[in-house]
C-alpha cells in the first residue's frame, strides 16, 4: 500500500516540476568556437599583405576551401551558459597571393565589443 501512496504522489508531483525547473537549471558552461577576431586585429590588416603576414595578425583561418583558394574565413561563435548565441565572421580574399578586401562583420574603425 505505501508504493502505491508514493508512486501516485510522484505521478502527481512530476508535472509541478516543469514550473520548479526553471529556476532549479544545472549550469552550462559558456561555449567559445573558432577564431575570435577583433576590431584591433582588423585594423592592421592593409591591402597588398601576404598570406603569412594575415596569418601572423589573424591567425589560422578556420576554414579553408580547395575550391576557393582565395579564400579564409574566419568564424567565431560563443553560445554562453544563460543568454542568445553570438556569430561573427570574417571572410579574407586574396588575388595572386596579396590581400584585396575583407567582408564579414567584423570591420575596422568600428568600436570593439567584447562578448
Amino acid at each position: 500500500m505505501r508504493k502505491l501512496f508514493f508512486s501516485v504522489l510522484l505521478v502527481a508531483v512530476l508535472p509541478g516540476c516543469t514550473a520548479v525547473g526553471n529556476f532549479f537549471k544545472p549550469y552550462r558552461i559558456d561555449v567559445r568556437q573558432g577564431n575570435f577576431v577583433t576590431q584591433e586585429m582588423v585594423s592592421q590588416l592593409k591591402s597588398g599583405m601576404t598570406r603569412d603576414q594575415v596569418r601572423f595578425v589573424l591567425g589560422t583561418p578556420l576554414v579553408t576551401d580547395v575550391f576557393h583558394a582565395d579564400r579564409w574565413d574566419y568564424i567565431y561563435r560563443f553560445q554562453p551558459g544563460k543568454g542568445g548565441l553570438q556569430e561573427r565572421r570574417l571572410t579574407v580574399i586574396f588575388e595572386d597571393g596579396k590581400l584585396t578586401r575583407l567582408e564579414g562583420d567584423v570591420r575596422a574603425g568600428e568600436a570593439p565589443s567584447q562578448p
